[in-house]
This record gives C-alpha cells, sequence and structure tokens, in this order.
C-alpha cells in the first residue's frame, strides 16, 4: 500500500494540547520537490549574506522549507546519493533536524521528506536566546558518530564540526538569496538538548540555526 503523507501547512497546524507526545503522534511529510533553477547569482547572495537575530513568527511556506532543506543538504547527484554539502569520507555523519511549532522532524535527504520525531515543540531548547521561540524553523545539526569509520574521537569532533560548517553555509547562502533571517547558535544546553530529542550516546548536538522571515 501506497504510504500516504500529510500536507506541511496543515500538520504545522496541530496543536499538542495534552501530553508530551512521541513520534508515533505525527506522520511523515512529503515535502515539494526544490527549485534548483532559481534563487540570486552566487556573487549577489555572498555580498547579502549576514547573520540577523530578529524574526518574524510567520511560517515559511512548504516549498521554501522544501528549498532551504534541499540548499542544506540534500541529494543533488541521485545517482550517486551525494549531497549540496561535502563531508569526509562521504561519511554524511551530518543529520538536519527541524524544530517547528509543530513538532520536531529529521530531514531525510534521499526520500526529500520530512521524518517525525518529537509531538512537541521544543524551539526554547535550541538556543539561550528568546528569539528561537520566534523564529519559525530551528534547524538541529546533530552529528551521528557512529557513521564515522575508524576516526578517532579528535578526528570525529574536527570533521564533524567542518561538515555541520558547510551544510550551515549552505543555509547562510540561501537565506541571503531568499530574503531570509538567519543566525548560527553555539551557545546551546546541548545535554538537556540531546535528551529532549531522544538521542543516543553516539548522536551530538553541534550547533543550530533558527531561519526565519526578517521581523519588520
Amino acid at each position: 500500500m501506497k504510504k500516504r503523507f500529510l500536507p506541511a501547512a496543515l500538520l504545522l497546524a496541530v496543536v499538542v494540547t495534552s501530553r508530551p507526545a512521541w513520534a508515533e503522534d505525527l506522520k511523515p511529510v512529503k515535502l515539494p520537490p526544490p527549485r534548483t533553477g532559481g534563487g540570486v547569482p552566487l556573487m549577489q547572495a555572498l555580498k547579502a549574506r549576514s547573520t540577523q537575530r530578529r524574526f518574524s513568527p510567520k511560517p515559511l511556506p512548504d516549498q521554501v522549507l522544501a528549498d532551504l532543506l534541499w540548499a542544506a543538504f540534500g541529494v543533488n547527484r541521485p545517482d550517486s546519493g551525494k549531497r549540496t554539502a561535502p563531508s569526509a569520507v562521504n561519511w554524511q555523519e551530518i543529520d538536519v533536524y527541524v524544530a517547528l511549532p509543530g513538532g520536531l522532524f529529521r530531514y531525510d535527504a534521499p526520500s526529500h521528506s520530512l521524518q517525525p520525531v518529537l509531538a512537541e515543540d521544543i524551539r526554547a531548547l535550541t538556543g539561550m536566546q528568546d528569539f528561537t521561540q520566534q523564529a519559525p524553523v530551528n534547524l538541529i545539526y546533530v552529528a551521528d558518530r557512529s557513521r564515522m569509520g575508524r576516526a578517532d574521537e579528535e578526528q570525529k569532533d574536527f570533521y564533524s564540526a567542518a561538515d555541520t560548517g558547510f551544510i550551515s553555509q549552505n543555509v547562510y547562502l540561501f537565506c541571503a538569496s531568499e530574503g531570509l533571517a538567519t543566525v548560527v547558535l553555539g551557545m546551546v544546553d546541548k545535554p538537556a538538548l540531546e535528551k529532549k530529542m531522544g538521542l543516543k550516546p553516539e548522536q551530538k548536538v553541534i550547533l543550530t540555526q533558527p531561519v526565519g522571515y526578517p521581523e519588520e
């Protein structure tokens, strides 16, 4: 039987009012195909790239969210499964989690979909600044160190940080092209966030990145 997906806009309108619920209370979200032919020229995006910390709560349209996630770390060569950002030894050890008002999801790049994790708004845990609760989207970059082969702990630290940097810069450039605001955050209570997300010991939060429209 073909799996059915809820439209993202409908899913994000769900409000959880009883108890904190786990992923079975949510459903996968099939994202629209990314628009790969648009955007401003690269040099203009680099000129416009900036850090902004004031966000409008206005939600991102489904298409913009789909384009954002594909730009961050989507599959750009389907024949090989390789991505829009490099990773050491092609480990692809970074997972992009998406904290939305309607819940927490993991971006699954091969299927270009959001996979449910937690039916709870955890944006307040993605940083120590109040604006994390204002931004409609908070990206959480998680390194799954179990994918990093025989690398030692120092190498895992280095490469997971570098690979996160590539992804977050993709997001910065997409936001510059799309007129969105974003900032990378390192001031995060990572143990508390990892616990809330239900991560395994080998999964580590590296950075977070709120995204939204600039506050008017």
